[in-house]
């Protein structure tokens, strides 16, 4: 790999590692109030959350560096990536470091908009790096639910 690429999947995997990195320690601070929440039958086992969050992050990853090696990463594309990520981390920040539960359940359905509207983006632009990607929303569509319901049981 040339110093020139390198360099440039730097610049992508710096990025998702401190998402990954701020949104871990903000949930880490907040496990203890977590556990205690009231929460449904059919609730996420815990050890699979940080499995399918290393995925995206992991798909997230090599896509982008796929992408930006074979040509340019669109800039609409990557102010929706930036956009993400903020959220991302503000949603843990808010729902398990501040134990803000409402303006959190406000945060992740702003989150999970953003997140179909960067999967519509990456869609026009490459297909299949957006069916890769599906997993991201999806998966966010998950999370709201299960912090919605944690909302009206707690």
């Amino acid at each position: 790999m040339s110093k020139n690429k390198f360099l440039k999947s730097l610049y992508i995997i710096i990025p998702i590692v401190i998402v990954a990195g701020l949104g871990s320690v903000f949930v880490r601070l907040g496990m203890p109030w977590y556990e205690s929440l009231a929460k449904t039958s059919e609730w996420v086992p815990n050890i699979l959350i940080p499995i399918v969050w290393t995925i995206v992050y992991l798909a997230f990853g090599v896509v982008l560096i796929i992408w930006q090696n074979k040509g340019t990463i669109p800039t609409q594309t990557i102010v929706l990536l930036v956009l993400n990520g903020i959220l991302n981390v503000l949603w843990c920040l808010l729902f398990f470091t501040l134990k803000l539960t409402l303006i959190g359940n406000i945060a992740i359905l702003i989150n999970l908009i953003a997140g179909y509207l960067l999967l519509v983006d990456i869609y026009h632009n490459k297909k299949l790096y957006a069916y890769i990607l599906c997993i991201y929303p999806v998966w966010l569509s998950i999370a709201t639910t299960l912090n919605l319901a944690m909302w009206i049981l707690n």
